[in-house]
């Protein structure tokens, strides 16, 4: 068994999924939206700079977080932006469970029990 060729049909399976097709489909439709797109935008680039600070250990006030809560919510108003939201979620849940069954393989090697 080559693990390469399992991890490209993950990778197909991936790409073929529900998921990604949605995710591809609301970008298409936010593309065509230009408030929708600016609004977006602006949500990730704040995103990503908080992302940035928590790793770097700066973690932000409260009140950011909220700030960034609420953004969110205004933003899930947008239908086209909410099912983009929606498709993200149940891919990122995909991944994480992927990340589990691989993880929970290999769990036997630092002392757990063998799934």
């Amino acid at each position: 068994m080559n693990i390469y060729d399992k991890a490209n049909d993950l990778a197909k399976a991936l790409r073929e999924s529900n998921e990604v097709e949605e995710i591809t489909s609301a970008m298409k439709l936010i593309e065509a939206d230009p408030e929708a797109k600016r609004m977006l935008d602006g949500f990730r680039d704040q995103q990503m700079e908080l992302q940035q600070r928590m790793m770097s250990g700066d973690m932000p006030a409260p009140e950011e977080m909220e700030k960034m809560e609420k953004l969110f919510e205004v933003l899930s108003l947008n239908l086209n932006i909410r099912r983009l939201f929606d498709a993200e979620r149940r891919l990122s849940v995909i991944i994480e469970d992927v990340n589990k069954i691989i993880a929970d393989s290999l769990g036997h090697l630092y002392g757990g029990s063998e799934a």
